[in-house]
């Protein structure tokens, strides 16, 4: 999740109550924070070679870092807002999804410093969107609300959409994709460990209501150790190193994304599997304090990580589809094409120039850079595929699975 969010800042949201409270609770104003915070910049559309659609098109395009769920859109109809739906994923020729909930996020932040204690937007956001009390109150709760929330698409689409858990469920997908279905295989995620409300249990629980990848921080630092932006820069804390080894025994995927350099290190220091970094960018060819370094994306990668490139200023620096095919060249040159995938952080309050209907535009821009089919088939989706037959659970019964069953 990007940083513009919180530049709505409750003033807005005060000046707006004025117009009453039936109002707020409506909807109208989680939909504005929506629209005002998941912008895809104004442009013409982009022409795209014969060559590069005819590709495009044959390419199974999977992505690490999804953030739709948080805003309680209505996913199933084209909008003109945000980057994502279920529309535009087929137009985009997207077949895997990971879908991240947000449970917490401080006012005031930024990449560099962030207090754990600051008022928290996610609470405001729930409240404007009618959240229970139980998910107002806990945030393992919000995670499970927003897991509910592609259960309930599912349900409502099934020959759209399917969740999956483990890796016999994938394959299932991939197979009627091959044989002409353009049903997507969503995957779902969290983003940081307070979803854990710092009770290890809720990792059982988690995982119980479908959740197969964990970040364990996001903006502040938490339970599990430090955050990349947040006071104590710190390690892993013995209670994450628990964290780690429990989401490692049930096949979990440990995302780093925002973590801090010594979490890194110390979750690289005592992994068993390999580790992601969903959505990030590369200081070599942008040098901001959201990216990693060179050397941290060379240890991440030769323990068979993954790096997903995002599409956003912070990470990109030029977030034009060229400049986006630039970073993930750079990181490509660094990790090996083995490791380099798509981390987008659409609609994780971030503004880029394409969205998931504009996927063939990266195709293109890639190819320009020379790539071969087979690189940019990698990079596009075949890395995230690949990792994820290896690494999500063997198969189980599907009512395992809390959420899919309610």
């Amino acid at each position: 999740m990007g940083i513009s969010y919180l530049k709505v800042g409750l003033g807005a949201v005060v000046i707006i109550a004025a117009a009453g409270y039936g109002i707020i609770r409506s909807g109208y104003v989680a939909q504005y924070v929506d629209q005002s915070q998941n912008h895809v910049v104004e442009h013409a559309s982009y022409p795209i070679s014969a060559d590069a659609q005819a590709l495009h098109d044959k390419l199974r395009i999977a992505d690490l870092h999804n953030d739709v769920l948080l805003w309680g859109r209505n996913i199933s109809q084209e909008s003109s807002i945000g980057h994502s739906d279920l529309p535009r994923f087929k137009k985009g020729n997207v077949g895997v999804q990971i879908f991240t909930s947000v449970t917490k996020s401080p006012r005031g932040q930024n990449y560099k410093k962030n207090s754990a204690e600051a008022f928290d937007n996610i609470t405001l956001l729930g409240w404007l969107q009618s959240w229970p009390s139980s998910a107002l109150n806990k945030l393992s709760e919000r995670a499970l609300l927003q897991a509910q929330r592609l259960y309930d698409l599912e349900q409502k689409h099934p020959d759209e959409i399917t969740v999956v858990h483990n890796r016999e469920q994938l394959e299932a997908v991939l197979t009627a994709r091959a044989q002409g279905s353009k049903i997507i295989a969503g995957v779902l995620g969290t983003e940081g460990g307070h979803a854990l409300d710092g009770d290890i249990k809720n990792v059982d629980r988690l995982y119980e209501g479908g959740l197969r990848l964990m970040g364990l921080q996001h903006f502040f630092d938490n339970k599990l150790g430090g955050s990349l932006h947040g006071q104590s820069k710190a390690g892993l804390t013995d209670f994450g190193k628990d964290v780690v080894r429990l989401m490692e025994k049930k096949e979990m995927i440990v995302d780093v994304a925002h973590s801090s350099p010594a979490v890194v290190e110390d979750v690289l220091a005592m992994a068993t599997r390999p580790i992601v970094v969903s959505h990030t960018g590369v200081r070599g060819i942008c040098d901001t304090p959201r990216n990693l370094t060179d050397d941290q994306v060379r240890k991440i990668s030769a323990k068979g990580g993954l790096i997903g490139i995002g599409f956003w200023d912070a990470a990109a620096c030029d977030i034009s589809p060229k400049g986006v095919a630039a970073s993930i060249d750079y990181a490509v040159s660094i990790a090996g094409i083995d490791h380099v995938v798509l981390g987008s952080d659409f609609d994780g309050s971030v503004t880029t120039a394409f969205d998931t209907s504009e996927y063939a535009v990266l195709t293109q821009e890639l190819l320009k850079k020379g790539f071969t089919e087979k690189q940019i088939a990698a990079v596009m989706g075949e890395n995230i595929i690949r990792f994820l037959l290896e690494n999500l659970p063997q198969g189980q019964s599907e009512e395992e699975t809390l959420a899919s069953s309610n």
